[in-house]
């Protein structure tokens, strides 16, 4: 039987193919390390419109995630504070201090404040705020100790190689549903982190790595 493709030919797709593994291997080598270009380095600080202390209403005044960042439980984003909510306290409280002027503006132009994003993940990333919590992922294992930071901050770099930390073995980063918000460390025996892990891996030890669950 004469053979149907020649040694050039064959050459030629032995060489694509390399081409498009090395390809593949350089990607993923810098998707693991990429930081989004402008966005703040860690622990640097990201001027607002408002100094919003995260120490002052999360660590002081106790106020709750959910207080603020209203669909976290229910949608990819947390969602931000509008002027309506803060005013709900400081239309009272400290209401003639001037740095609260940007909150009567919002509301008087019927727009949003224009928050600056500290945390910011590439266009072509998904990340589901809902999904997280309800699988037991803590508020403080991306953000870090919000109720001791005056002015909020990155705690780490948001590459690739991170998110994978976590998903390759999520039993160091998961907590039972009522200590989600919590913001001290969490004090789980060993048992209740595996009991966590494998509650986890059983619903979807697939998706914790397929490459589709984040690029979409």
């Amino acid at each position: 039987m004469p053979q149907t493709f020649t040694p050039g030919i064959l050459l030629g797709v032995k060489l694509v193919w390399m081409a498009l593994g090395a390809l593949t291997i350089l990607l993923v080598v810098v998707g693991a390390s990429w930081s989004p270009e402008g966005e703040p380095a860690v622990d640097e600080v990201q001027a607002q419109p408002i100094p919003f202390s995260h120490k002052h209403h999360v660590g002081d005044v106790g106020l709750d995630c959910r207080f603020c960042h209203v669909t976290v439980e229910t949608a990819a984003t947390p969602g931000m504070p509008s002027a309506q909510l803060c005013l709900g306290c400081h239309s009272q409280l400290f209401a003639d201090q001037a740095l609260f002027a940007p909150l009567h503006r919002a509301v008087d132009q019927q727009v949003p404040i224009a928050w600056m994003h500290v945390n910011r993940l590439p266009d072509y990333v998904y990340f589901d705020h809902s999904v997280h919590v309800t699988k037991g992922v803590a508020c403080i294992e991306c953000h870090g100790r919000v109720d001791q930071m005056a002015l909020i901050t990155r705690p780490q770099e948001m590459t690739m190689r991170w998110c994978l930390g976590c998903h390759q073995n999520p039993g160091p980063h998961l907590r039972y549903a009522d200590d989600v918000f919590s913001m001290p460390p969490r004090t789980l025996t060993e048992a209740q982190s595996a009991a966590l892990t494998r509650i986890v891996q059983i619903e979807s030890r697939q998706r914790l790595t397929d490459c589709s669950t984040c690029h979409r």
